[in-house]
């Protein structure tokens, strides 16, 4: 438990760790939505988009970056989650490697780095300037 407090107390990691659990949340809440109410893999998938997008938000926020709760937040978190899904597409679809898998790979390592940064820097900045 000392060693996950620790680990924890790294704003960075924190932020990887909500990240890993929203996703859970995401394929969790698409794989229910498909099971019990609809086979439709769109309708599954925005549901379980909205429901991770709201968690990870909100303790992103909260427990990450220490801001309120706001709508102006809200939408430039969307953005950024957003420029890194069209990322994720192009490094995945256009990215000349011979290895699909290190395609995967190489999107699950920098991308949360560079969306961690753009938070940091655009979404949950304290500079009234940039907000």
């Amino acid at each position: 438990m000392v060693l996950v407090r620790k680990i924890l107390s790294h704003k960075i990691l924190r932020y990887g760790f909500i990240g890993a659990l929203s996703t859970l949340i995401h394929i969790t809440m698409a794989f229910l939505y498909i099971y019990l109410i609809n086979d439709s893999i769109f309708l599954s998938n925005v549901v379980g988009f909205l429901c991770a997008f709201s968690f990870s938000y909100i303790l992103q926020s909260k427990l990450v970056f220490k801001h309120k709760i706001s709508y102006t937040k809200a939408l430039k978190y969307f953005l950024v989650q957003s420029f890194a899904l069209l990322l994720s597409i192009g490094i995945s679809s256009y990215a000349p490697l011979s290895n699909s898998y290190l395609g995967v790979i190489l999107v699950v390592a920098i991308l949360p780095l560079i969306t961690y940064f753009l938070h940091k820097i655009w979404t949950f900045s304290s500079f009234k300037d940039l907000n």
